[in-house]
């Protein structure tokens, strides 16, 4: 399976989000409890969900016909279910799945529900699950280098997913990257490629910070099947 980073391009990115996220904040109070490594992390997660929001937005305009199942959701209703509260969710139409279980509902061709809805209400969760469901860290607040380390891959295998997993009908569950003879267009590649150096670098901080190691796992990546987190 094709890999979507390189530390060094990983490094440039965290650099970049983190100088760009910082220079437009004011200062605030509540500035002077967190370490620099807490205001890295504010930074990674505000741009985590700006990436989410943009691949929920992508998905629904690719798929249609998805948004089309439930007549009273608009994208707009949809990212405000997903990203206007904080914590723990769970959603009637997924059956309480989440992370994910909920990622998995987008695969199964029994599921007849709004599969860009699963795929995302089940992303947007296990991201926050990597971050302990927080927005915002603090000099006390710790992270785990590992579900940092282990959402990264389970991204990676829902990219490949997307792109060689096919429904009944021998179709994609989901529409992605287009590829034609006269155009090739992989905005969704380089949108997953930005969310998994993101992971991976977080994922690296606090290992060093913490002088804890990193189970590097190959399995998820090399079967297509996602990694417990």
């Amino acid at each position: 399976m094709k890999r979507y980073y390189k530390p060094a391009v990983a490094l440039l990115l965290i650099c970049i989000f983190t100088l760009t996220g910082c220079s437009n904040q004011s200062f605030q109070i509540e500035n002077l409890a967190k370490t620099d490594t807490d205001l890295v992390t504010d930074s990674v997660r505000q741009n985590m969900e700006k990436l989410l929001k943009r691949l929920l937005i992508k998905l629904y305009k690719r798929n249609p016909a998805e948004l089309a199942k439930n007549p009273d959701q608009t994208i707009k209703t949809r990212t405000k279910q997903l990203f206007n509260e904080a914590g723990l969710k769970r959603y009637p139409e997924l059956s309480g799945k989440q992370a994910i279980d909920a990622m998995l509902l987008a695969f199964d061709d029994h599921f007849h529900g709004d599969r860009v809805f699963a795929l995302m209400a089940g992303l947007t969760d296990m991201i926050k699950q990597s971050y302990n469901y927080r927005n915002e860290f603090f000099v006390l607040d710790e992270l785990d280098q590992q579900k940092l380390y282990n959402s990264a891959r389970n991204i990676e295998v829902l990219a490949w997913r997307l792109n060689h997993r096919l429904n009944s009908q021998e179709k994609p569950y989901l529409l992605t990257n287009a590829t034609n003879s006269n155009s090739l267009n992989l905005s969704f590649e380089r949108l997953f490629g930005k969310m998994i150096a993101l992971q991976d670098m977080m994922a690296m901080i606090i290992a060093d910070k913490t002088n804890r190691t990193i189970n590097f796992i190959v399995r998820g990546v090399a079967t297509g099947t996602f990694i417990p987190i």
